[in-house]
């Protein structure tokens, strides 16, 4: 596939390194020298300096032949009019941009982005991801992630081993024998910042992270067996007022009428907007870091504390901040990949990356094959993929155990129309089942052919 990426970023890079690592065709533009020499320096890719949406910069990336245009600048306005330019002078056939402004996204002007207007297939908004992304990990208490799969049907959640944890120590084979109301699987193992997709044989220890599977009427049962039996968060403190902070704000109040939500913002004029958006929300204006506005937005008594300010460092502070006055639970926005280490250690709960969450929105549309929906895992690592099995996949119709899957594969789950089979070695892969695996780097290519349309379907 040949794929045209507008914006060389920390968003653009990690989908460079992605596709590029398939062996794709990929180019990317950029208007920085410096971040273009650091693309050509470390990825088998293309890399152009230039202003994304000129048409003379476009033909030179080869968008006359390109498959797919992903236009990720840090200008909402470039990455529309790039897509404009590629429809209507080369004709690209896919094209996906960020859009960050909420002005432009407002329902009342949908129409905009029809094939008529401005031709863009996929609109990805990382504000809005985030705090969906954010609301999730507020569903279940005790989980660091938390993804919805098979319309609702599955989650996959991220969990810590704790010391207590009832199943520590145990061969992953003897999982379901010893504890057989535990309907779930293990897709993977980080240890120790290594991660690992697991055999058979594998153990789990304190202080892993686990991503397992479950049916969304298991999951608190499945949290149990981990030790996390945490009450779901009723009072919630988000430190920061931006797009990400207020949309957060506001699906809690759709969603979660019994919660109770206070926004911490240090910019009065910002504070005064966004407190004539909330109905049920007290915003308050100070800063996040002065335990007086802490106290008095009753840190104490918070379960939660969701910082989403644009500065890592400042998000960092005022989550230890506030679990040192007392609240329970701290989910931190973070970009930079440089504190990943130093997380855990430093006694913050959650982490939530921009760059990771718009990567895997956006993966979703560049992987091929019948395939749902796509989350990637721990920088790329693995990708957990949804995907619906047709009659001509090598995985239809003998059990998983004679199915010759690739290297560091999992299959999960199963889910037939209302039914949700967690995977074992002799379920049954039916045609149009839904099915969710994991799949580590190496492997996706070749998982994205086995879902692929072959013309003996037709």
């Amino acid at each position: 596939m040949k794929v045209v990426i507008c914006g060389a970023g920390q968003v653009g890079a990690n989908i460079a390194t992605y596709l590029a690592t398939e062996s794709n065709d990929v180019t990317v533009i950029d208007q920085s020298p410096l971040l273009i020499q650091k693309m050509s320096d470390t990825l088998d890719v293309k890399a152009l300096v230039g202003h994304a949406s000129t048409p003379p910069v476009l033909e030179r990336a080869g968008a006359s032949d390109a498959d797919m245009l992903i236009a990720v600048t840090q200008s909402d306005e470039v990455n529309m009019v790039a897509c404009q330019v590629a429809h209507s002078l080369f004709n690209v056939p896919t094209k996906i941009a960020r859009v960050r402004n909420q002005a432009y996204l407002d329902n009342v002007w949908a129409d905009m982005f029809s094939r008529d207007n401005m031709p863009i297939d996929v609109i990805i908004s990382p504000e809005m991801e985030v705090a969906y992304a954010v609301a999730r990990r507020l569903q279940v208490p005790g989980a660091f992630d938390m993804i919805p799969l098979a319309d609702g049907k599955v989650r996959l959640i991220g969990v810590i081993c704790g010391e207590d944890c009832p199943i520590i120590h145990t061969p992953l084979r003897q999982l379901t024998s010893l504890f057989p109301d535990l309907q779930i699987e293990i897709l993977a193992i980080v240890r120790d910042e290594k991660p690992i997709v697991p055999d058979s044989d594998d153990q789990m220890f304190a202080g892993d992270e686990v991503y397992f599977v479950a049916a969304a009427d298991h999951v608190a049962r499945a949290m149990a067996a981990f030790g996390h039996e945490e009450p779901e968060a009723r009072r919630i403190i988000i430190v920061g007022g931006g797009n990400i902070g207020l949309s957060l704000a506001e699906e809690i109040e759709a969603h979660h009428p019994g919660v109770t939500v206070r926004i911490i913002e240090h910019n009065l004029d910002r504070a005064s907007a966004i407190a004539g958006r909330l109905n049920r929300t007290t915003v308050l204006q100070g800063d996040a870091l002065d335990p007086e506005i802490l106290e008095e937005a009753g840190v104490g008594l918070a379960e939660i504390i969701v910082t989403v300010t644009n500065d890592d460092e400042a998000n960092i502070l005022s989550s230890l901040l506030a679990k040192r006055y007392g609240c329970q639970r701290a989910v931190t926005l973070i970009n930079k990949n440089t504190y990943g280490p130093l997380i855990r250690t430093l006694g913050i709960d959650a982490v939530v990356s921009p760059r990771a969450i718009t990567a895997s929105t956006i993966l979703q549309h560049v992987r091929m094959g019948r395939i749902k929906s796509v989350h990637s895992l721990r920088d790329g690592f693995a990708e957990v993929i949804e995907a619906e099995a047709l009659e001509t996949s090598p995985l239809v119709g003998k059990p998983i155990r004679d199915v010759r899957l690739p290297p560091e594969v999992i299959v999960g789950a199963i889910v037939r129309e209302d039914e949700v089979i967690i995977a074992r070695p002799s379920s049954v892969v039916q045609p149009h089942d839904r099915v969710i695996l994991l799949a580590g780097a190496k492997s996706v290519r070749k998982i994205e052919k086995m879902f692929a349309v072959r013309l003996e379907f037709f």
